[in-house]
């Protein structure tokens, strides 16, 4: 494979993908929704050799692991994002200059995105999604550890586009080498855009040797601070559901802060996570809290590591502090700026908590699992934002354009 012709192939391409009709593009994404049900058994044989050569104990399984249920979720987000609205063409401001020009800020596609992402098959799908339908070709480099599901789903799209006489070029997906990695990540001549999705590591290399221009989907490091005025039947379902949901993303919850006026309500928060066996790094005054109330082997002493660490397992810390102060210091020091929860019935402390906290995602009485972009009416998303240039939080379908002027004269010029 010669992999500046294929750069150079998807870049052509983009440029007349901008050329289709809207309802075409709505049509090939229910088109490969569709398919992707009837293709299940395929995908899913692809998914399991990928699964057999990855421990169970790997965090990254639980992320790799498709199912029929997973399957049928991923083609809904397909059709959800068909149903939004384009957000191409969109005028997003207009002027008319003394001398008669007509400025417009129009909203237009990216051209060419590149994602770096590791063993999550599902990104495959929603990725080509939300890019076609802003316009974009995409070039996919996923890990080696999900080779073959990703083959498998590329496979279909690329089924679907032919019969659609669109070029399959707008999806293609690089070998799974590290070799194509570096490659893509120096194709500043044909690719716009580079989103890395996975481990702090990943985000960590491709910020640092990209020459093309990267948007980082950090990773999530999230906390739930139960304050002094906190409900504990909220508090106890939230925890919960923030924890054991699904412990492999990044919204999941890694650590809890409790105000120290309501350790004594500590066990009946953690109460339920002991139907998911997780193990709680508790600092002293929680240790003693829980001490004779929580499972004793799952009931470790908290050190300085059990802090500041996505943990994409059955494990959280907890931290307790004095003030609402003193829960946004920590929160300031180990927090990743993705998705943070403040859990109270005290209007002030939540005003204070939502305004101060510097987050992409700030929760009042709510889990952080709903940072997720089929969750905030986004269909899908390309990718949890934490920087603060051009994109922050569920990145979707606006997210993926940028914009140019257009200006209309009449035969006007400068002296």
């Amino acid at each position: 494979m010669d992999i500046n012709d294929v750069f150079k192939r998807t870049s052509e391409a983009s440029k007349r993908l901008v050329t289709l009709d809207g309802q075409e593009i709505c049509h090939v994404l229910k088109d490969t929704a569709q398919a992707l049900r009837e293709h299940s058994v395929e995908v899913l044989s692809a998914n399991r050799y990928d699964l057999e050569r990855m421990n169970p104990s790997n965090p990254k399984y639980d992320r790799l692991k498709l199912t029929e249920r997973r399957l049928s979720d991923i083609a809904s987000d397909m059709e959800n994002v068909a149903m939004l609205p384009s957000p191409l063409n969109k005028v997003l401001s207009e002027t008319i200059r003394p001398n008669g020009m007509v400025i417009k800020k129009v909203t237009v596609p990216f051209g060419v995105i590149g994602v770096v992402y590791e063993a999550r098959p599902n990104v495959t799908f929603d990725v080509f999604s939300l890019c076609l339908r802003s316009g974009n070709a995409c070039i996919l480099k996923g890990g080696s550890d999900a080779e073959h599901s990703n083959l498998a789903l590329v496979h279909i799209i690329h089924s679907v586009l032919k019969s659609h006489d669109i070029e399959p070029e707008i999806c293609t997906l690089l070998p799974s080498g590290r070799e194509a990695t570096a490659r893509l990540l120096e194709a500043r001549k044909w690719v716009d855009l580079i989103i890395p999705r996975g481990s702090g590591s990943l985000i960590n290399f491709v910020r640092e040797h990209s020459k093309v221009p990267v948007i980082e989907t950090g990773a999530g490091i999230c906390h739930t601070y139960f304050d002094k005025a906190g409900d504990k039947e909220k508090g106890r379902e939230i925890v919960n559901n923030a924890k054991t949901r699904r412990v492999s993303v990044c919204n999941a919850l890694d650590c809890l802060i409790i105000h120290q006026d309501r350790l004594s309500d500590l066990p009946y928060i953690c109460g339920k996570l002991t139907d998911n066996h997780v193990i709680i790094y508790a600092d002293n005054p929680s240790y003693m809290a829980l001490s004779g109330h929580y499972p004793k082997e799952l009931l470790l002493p908290a050190t300085e590591k059990s802090f500041g660490t996505e943990f994409l397992d059955y494990k959280m810390s907890i931290r307790t502090v004095s003030s609402l102060d003193d829960a946004m210091e920590h929160i300031a020091r180990y927090g990743s700026k993705h998705s943070e929860s403040i859990i109270s019935e005290d209007k002030e402390s939540i005003r204070r908590f939502l305004r101060q906290v510097d987050a992409a995602c700030v929760y009042a009485n709510a889990s952080t699992a709903f940072t997720d972009g089929a969750q905030f009416g986004f269909g899908a998303e390309i990718g949890i934002s934490t920087q603060k240039l051009h994109a922050r939080g569920p990145m979707a379908l606006p997210e993926l354009t940028t914009y140019k002027y257009v200006i209309e004269g009449n035969g006007q010029i400068r002296i």
